[in-house]
């Protein structure tokens, strides 16, 4: 080889370690060609920064899940502090870091809430809260929402109503009914009759599938990923009555909405009620290590004070994961980031509404707290969006032209079919906030150009 070749042969660093990620690993939810990823090198708050020195503006809290911010070596201290004692004793031993952590979450879960049995991650949280309402009612049947996410394990891929199962559509799990919830954007028969027929609709599918049959009702708290597709007020609240009515359990799904997103705790506390199960992850260690976890009623719990609990996981109460989580939680109060989510989740709703103002492309703006998307349209009388429900490639045209914008222009946020996610750490201040929204709206002059 000639040194002019050997030159023209050797990458840059960026270049290699994007390289090596594409020849031996593989990208979830991805075509595994033609792709370009940021290469992280570090964090740090709400920034990330590439190999070349590039600073990115993280705007969904990477999944939904880096709820205090990047690079927070409270988190590192805690871990390595726990790894110098022990790194892991099996589920049937007990450390102190699990008795305090599940000491700590139901101090902070409502009602009788008290008891935790810990998983690896949100998809492991709600398999075992399924299994356990089957269980504990003797029935079989679970009611969950059409445009909802769960997970990708296959029970919680067929209890969700993510379109990303439908490849594997043979292979679902049985015993899983849903309902479609209208949200006010896209409900065209008065105001006053959204919340009747979101009930009438439970109700009815209720009846059908007989009450004695159904374990629970699967929700999310605050809809996430499907496009923050808000309840109708009250709704939660009926939901509730219906399944204390039918002997059904409430699992709550507060993977995505729990731990300050939605300026509260828990995504359901914004409806006033109480579940009889709440699964947990991403942000109760926000993300710094894989973790989860399914809290339970003291009366589920006390079945089996005497017969088995019929669950089981090899890492269940990882002792390194039970530090950070622990660490997380107390971050979460030390920093006062749940009631900054409120606070900068109030400013976001005026800045949005701006927005509106200036960018015909905006359709609808949904948000609570700091679970807020953007939804564009090609015309905002008809509503039609940019990209459809599922939408194939040649569909997404737009919206990929809008998606690279925002990262050429220093952003990295979750774009899907019609919708720009606007959910930034809990720690972000205002300033960050105008940033990140001059930067989206830089990048919405493309879709305002599309308009009809």
């Amino acid at each position: 080889m000639s040194l002019l070749d050997s030159v023209i042969d050797r990458k840059t660093e960026t270049e290699e370690i994007i390289q090596d990620n594409l020849d031996y690993t593989l990208f979830s939810w991805s075509k595994q060609k033609g792709i370009n990823p940021i290469a992280v090198k570090y964090g740090e708050g709400v920034y990330l920064y590439d190999y070349d020195g590039k600073r990115y503006l993280d705007f969904s809290s990477g999944l939904m899940n880096v709820n205090i911010g990047h690079g927070n070596q409270r988190i590192t201290r805690a871990v390595a502090d726990q790894m110098q004692q022990v790194a892991y004793v099996t589920p049937s031993c007990v450390t102190r870091v699990r008795g305090e952590l599940g000491k700590k979450l139901a101090s902070i879960c409502p009602g009788d809430l008290n008891k935790a049995f810990f998983t690896l991650c949100g998809a492991t949280s709600i398999e075992n809260a399924i299994k356990l309402a089957r269980v504990y009612t003797g029935r079989h049947k679970i009611i969950s929402r059409y445009q909802s996410y769960h997970g990708s394990t296959y029970g919680v891929m067929s209890a969700g109503g993510d379109p990303r199962k439908l490849p594997a559509d043979a292979q679902q799990a049985p015993n899983f009914v849903y309902i479609d919830i209208p949200y006010l954007y896209r409900w065209n028969y008065g105001i006053e009759n959204l919340l009747k027929d979101a009930v009438a609709q439970l109700e009815r599918t209720i009846a059908y599938e007989g009450p004695g049959n159904i374990a629970a009702i699967l929700l999310e708290g605050e809809s996430g990923s499907s496009g923050c597709l808000q309840y109708p007020e009250g709704y939660l609240a009926a939901v509730r009555v219906i399944c204390d009515q039918q002997g059904i359990l409430l699992i709550i799904d507060e993977v995505m909405s729990g731990f300050g997103r939605t300026g509260k705790w828990f995504g359901f506390e914004n409806h006033n009620i109480v579940p009889d199960m709440i699964a947990m992850a991403k942000g109760v260690t926000s993300g710094y290590l894989p973790f989860g976890c399914l809290m339970v009623t003291d009366k589920i719990a006390a079945k089996y004070d005497d017969i088995m609990l019929p669950l089981g996981l090899t890492y269940s109460a990882h002792p390194v994961s039970c530090a950070a989580a622990l660490e997380t939680l107390a971050i979460y109060e030390d920093e006062n980031l749940i009631g900054n989510a409120h606070a900068m989740g109030k400013y976001i709703d005026v800045r949005l509404e701006e927005m509106k103002v200036k960018h015909p492309s905006i359709g609808d703006c949904r948000n609570t707290g700091l679970l807020g998307c953007i939804e564009l349209v090609k015309n905002r009388q008809t509503k039609e969006p940019f990209a459809p429900f599922n939408a194939k490639p040649h569909e997404m045209e737009v919206m990929n032209k809008v998606a690279a914008k925002i990262r050429e222009l220093g952003m990295y946020t979750f774009v899907r079919w019609s919708y720009v996610f606007v959910a930034p750490p809990l720690c972000i201040t205002r300033e960050q906030i105008d940033e990140g929204l001059a930067i989206i709206g830089e990048a919405l002059k493309i879709a305002d150009g599309e308009v009809v």
